[in-house]
């Protein structure tokens, strides 16, 4: 491979004129081998310049990402898809950590990606000689090896972080090897203060962490301790004043405080580890905990005295103290300090800051984003704060009542600075669920509301009126003795949502607001004269503010006023679906996730508004035009995260009448699931179940409709869709022919049964796909017993002359026990009822004659235990129908026990009758016409087919007849008994 060829076409790449005939030169040489060690052996050159180096890194990157794993053809294919070569990827492997150890920082950074992608595929299988590698230039004297290589570790470690613990050991035994050393190198650098010490200090700190996260510590625990007392030295030394965040001695404090923090949490706190970890957190609680805690106090105290510490240093320090509250050790030593914390460290913290202001007043719209931005909030010393002293107060009980005396000064002193009574309120709200459990706190709290709270929802600074705002809404679960405290309380959040100038306000009114209307029924019915008002303000509001936490609101105020929504649904869903369409078309759409997560609730939203008006015929109608608006502007971009919201508006709009638009729609569903929507077929289901059952008339009318579904699940089923998708696939078809039966569609049926049975010849290990593929064959046996079994003699397996009907027939007689819920057992029972009355039984029918019967009796059994079970759970049943039901599901219980003959070996009817056996299956909520109240009666289906058996054909009779016990034949006279009754009781026109 001729690498100059390569830096030329690589150079092309970076000249706008000269990109297209580059980028094609590359894509035409990319398969010869050789080209990828190429590009590495070019990486490394400093004779190539500098940017072509980059290029070509940028290029083996996106290599290794997409070619280095082992790739098999697809379902259909037959050529094989491109890999890189074992031979270059042996070259690579060999030189890649020294690439690595030799670039420059932003060419390595591609570089380590590509060693994760390598180590993530070949170690420890194909590349154990990495760790030799490693541990040799960690071994070495030169120390300009060291930071690249800690590098290519970080990716080794990196990989396995969230691996399973069994799953770890080729990691926990690497690291045996480098642990000492690491620990060496750490050490003796602790005292060199420059930056390449730093960086190396940093990147074993990193390492150490990643180690820790998750999983198991194994062996490595040992040695844990030994570093502990290196991470305690690390946070004791001084940093600069100048030397801020960004610098790398701060960044190894960060990083330390991480893996001591994790350590306690994870491993190192009795009581809350699991049994191999106690002894080592008993050590480390005895011997570390309150070593380094102390040191912690010392960077709180530094914080308080005003010394620069950054923020996620500060927000670390928060988190181990609050880790050591539930111990009494570590809590014997932070006690003396707590309050002094509490009120001099927490509180400023949960104070109104300058940078607040500056934010309020620039950008009012980001300072909203970034207090409801919970993402960013974890990592925010505030909230770290907040999390101490509210487990302080739960835990420790003289912390409660000093800061509600402290909060309480603050805020009946007239002469307080505004945003010291700011962080009373952030305090005393944060408290709020603890001090509502608290008989002597929740007593006093409408006063306080009423004396500190009210009057600041009129104050002249917006941050106190949106702090007031909040404390209502956290207290809103309280028990309002006085009902004009109530309403006061509403009437002033009203007002700040309608009439307030500053949009951070109107945000915590209008989250305040539906939180008393949805805690406090007197709340709502204030609200319910203006709720029009109300509801159009919010619109107003998340149209400035594109909060998503708004889009809540509305939903669940659409809820609680879900009566009064007829009259403004469909204003509200034209000016939702604008503000969907701006935050679809806005700039900054594909990069601001939070514009995704906004869009997400706005069609949520929407959602909720359809189902509200379900019943309202003639709004839906008009908020159908609007949703197909929606509709088709997620269909045209395309934006697939969106697909899953889409097909559920459409579902709605489906679930009573069927237009001709949405008929259209189907067409194009039909072409956007030939795209990119195969993996949203288990969405569609309850849309193409409306599509088959609302308007059956209609889909029958055009037969394009019944293909367009047919070929949908044709598609899934041959296809590698997954059980869940395959087992709707079949579901559907199944609705299909239960729904149009008699209603001419016999071209159909073999196209079905071919599909369904063609995915069991290739194997299936579900039971759940393998009885739903059957089911969808006895539904044709139901539909025309004639077409079936010609249908089946036609069929072959592959290489075999003999037809599939013996197959299948015994395939469901085996698999009859898996048969579950009552549309599966009903439709079972059915079909086997018809394959009995057969009047030319195929010989396979003949040779398991004697399983019929009892396999019918065993599915009746598991219809009795439903209906009984379902009886009990009725709400409106008295005690003796439930006592009787019981009873019933006991009896059949035993039943079922005995009739294996053998009552001390009942493992598998134990099994068949667990608690999931008498639910309903997840797919029986797409019902057919068996399934309504006037579809077939099983019980008398059964019953009236055997008595004709009986007086027609007495030798067949016999030879279902004769293996039954005496328990079987007693519950076959039971069948018999419910099936008159339920003909009785159908004749007087109760059933």
């Amino acid at each position: 491979m001729d690498p100059n060829r390569i830096i030329q076409a690589l150079k092309g790449t970076i000249d706008p004129n000269l990109r297209l005939a580059a980028e094609n030169e590359l894509n035409q040489s990319y398969k010869i081998i050789n080209f990828a060690p190429t590009l590495l052996q070019i990486i490394v050159s400093e004779q190539v310049e500098f940017p072509v180096r980059q290029a070509a890194a940028i290029y083996l990157k996106n290599m290794v990402s997409q070619y280095w794993q082992d790739r098999e053809p697809s379902v259909g294919e037959v050529v094989f898809p491109f890999n890189i070569h074992e031979n270059d990827r042996q070259q690579i492997r060999d030189h890649i950590v020294e690439g690595i150890i030799r670039c420059p920082e932003s060419i390595r950074a591609q570089l380590t990606m590509c060693l994760r992608a390598i180590i993530k595929h070949d170690f420890p299988g194909r590349w154990t000689a990495i760790v030799d590698k490693l541990s040799m230039y960690l071994q070495s004297q030169n120390s300009g090896t060291w930071y690249g290589s800690l590098l290519a570790l970080y990716q080794l470690v990196k990989t396995y972080e969230y691996r399973k613990a069994d799953e770890r050991e080729p990691l926990l035994a690497a690291m045996q090897i480098f642990l000492p050393r690491i620990q060496q190198l750490i050490s003796q650098l602790l005292s060199d203060a420059t930056i390449f010490s730093v960086l190396i200090q940093k990147q074993v700190l990193k390492i150490f962490h990643a180690l820790v996260q998750t999983g198991r510590l194994g062996s490595i625990g040992d040695q844990s301790c030994n570093i502990c007392y290196i991470f305690r030295t690390v946070e004791t030394l001084e940093v600069d004043e100048d030397d801020r965040p960004e610098l790398a001695w701060w960044k190894c404090k960060k990083w330390t405080l991480r893996i001591i923090t994790r350590l306690f949490e994870r491993y190192g706190s009795p009581g809350n580890v699991t049994k191999e970890y106690q002894e080592f957190a008993d050590f480390f609680l005895k011997t570390y905990a309150v070593g380094i805690q102390q040191v912690l106090l010392k960077v709180v105290d530094q914080h308080r005295r005003g010394q620069y510490v950054t923020a996620r240093v500060l927000q670390q320090c928060f988190t181990y103290l609050n880790q050591g509250l539930s111990h009494s050790l570590t809590w014997k030593q932070m006690k003396p300090h707590m309050q002094t914390i509490c009120q001099e460290v927490i509180f400023p913290l949960m104070c109104y800051r300058d940078e607040d202001e500056r934010l309020w007043q620039e950008d009012p719209y980001e300072y909203i984003r970034m207090k409801f931005n919970i993402y960013d909030d974890h990592s925010l010393p505030a909230t770290a704060a907040q999390s101490l002293l509210c487990k302080a107060a739960r835990k420790r009980k003289e912390i409660l009542p000093q800061m509600m005396a402290f909060c309480h000064k603050i805020l009946a002193d007239p002469s307080t600075d505004p945003r010291s009574k700011d962080g009373a309120l952030h305090c005393i709200g944060a408290l709020a669920e603890l001090l509502l459990k608290k008989r002597i706190y929740r007593e006093q709290m409408e006063s306080m509301l009423q004396n500190y709270v009210f009057p600041l929802l009129n104050s002249p600074m917006g941050y106190l009126r949106a702090r007031s705002c909040w404390v209502l809404h956290c207290f809103s679960p309280l028990c309002f003795h006085n009902e004009l405290v109530l309403r006061n309380a509403v009437e002033l959040v009203r007002q700040d949502l309608i009439d307030d100038k500053e949009m951070p306000v109107k945000v915590e009114a209008a989250i305040a607001l539906q939180t008393l209307v949805s805690n406090q029924e007197q709340a709502k019915m204030y609200i319910r004269p203006c709720i029009r008002q109300v509801m159009q303000e919010l619109l107003h509001v998340v149209r400035e503010t594109e909060n998503d936490d708004l889009t809540n609101v509305i939903q669940k105020m659409i809820c609680e006023y879900n009566q009064e929504m007829a009259a403004i649904a469909v204003d509200m869903t034209q000016n939702l679906a604008e503000i969907f369409t701006r935050v679809l078309q806005s700039e900054e759409y594909e990069e601001n996730e939070d514009k995704t997560v906004m869009a997400l609730g706005i069609l949520s939203t929407i959602d909720t508004i359809l189902t509200v008006m379900e019943d309202h015929k003639e709004i839906t109608q008009q908020l159908e035009g609007i949703c197909l608006q929606v509709i088709g502007l997620v269909l045209q971009k395309p934006i697939i995260e969106f697909y899953e919201e889409i097909l559920s508006l459409a579902f709605g709009l489906t679930c009573q009448t069927i237009s001709p638009q949405m008929w259209q729609l189907l067409g194009i569903l039909y072409e956007v699931f030939q795209h990119d929507c195969f993996d949203y077929f288990t969405d569609m289901m309850p849309l193409l179940h409306n599509y088959v059952t609302v308007d059956t008339d209609m889909l029958l009318s055009n037969p394009k409709h019944l293909e367009v579904i047919y070929s949908m699940c044709k598609k899934v089923l041959t296809l590698d869709a997954g059980d869940d998708a395959e087992c709707h696939a079949a579901k559907l078809l199944e609705v299909i022919i239960l729904q149009c039966r008699g209603r001419g569609i016999e071209q159909c049926i073999p196209l079905f049964v071919e599909a369904v049975l063609e995915r069991l010849m290739r194997g299936v290990k579900s039971s759940e796909l393998r009885t739903m593929c059957l089911q969808v064959v006895i539904a044709a046996l139901y539909y025309n017993p004639a077409l079936l079994i010609q249908t089946l003699d036609n069929m072959h397996f592959p290489h075999s002359p003999q037809p599939i009907t013996a197959h299948f027939i015994n395939q469901w007689i085996n698999d009859t026990e898996f048969f579950l819920g009552f549309h599966d057992r009903k439709m079972c029972i059915i079909g086997l009822t018809m394959l009995m009355e057969l009047p030319s039984r195929p010989a396979a029918l003949e040779r398991v004659a004697g399983q019929i019967i009892p396999s019918i009796l065993l599915l009746f059994l598991g219809l009795k235990h439903m209906y009984a079970s379902r009886l009990i759970n009725k709400p409106d049943l008295d005690e003796d129908e439930v006592n009787e039901s019981q009873n019933t599901i006991n009896h059949q219980s035993s039943m079922a026990a005995g009739q294996g003959g053998d009552n001390n070996d009942n493992d598998d009817e134990d099994d068949y009758w667990d608690e999931d056996a008498f639910e309903g299956t997840p797919l029986e909520e797409y019902s057919t016409p068996l399934d309504y109240d006037n579809g077939e009666d099983e019980y008398q289906v059964f019953t009236s087919a055997l008595l004709r058996i009986q007086n027609s054909n007495a030798a067949w009779y016999q030879c279902l007849m004769a293996p039954l016990s005496d328990d079987q034949k007693k519950q076959l006279q039971e069948i018999y008994s419910i099936s008159q009754q339920r003909r009785s009781t159908a004749a007087k026109g109760h059933w």
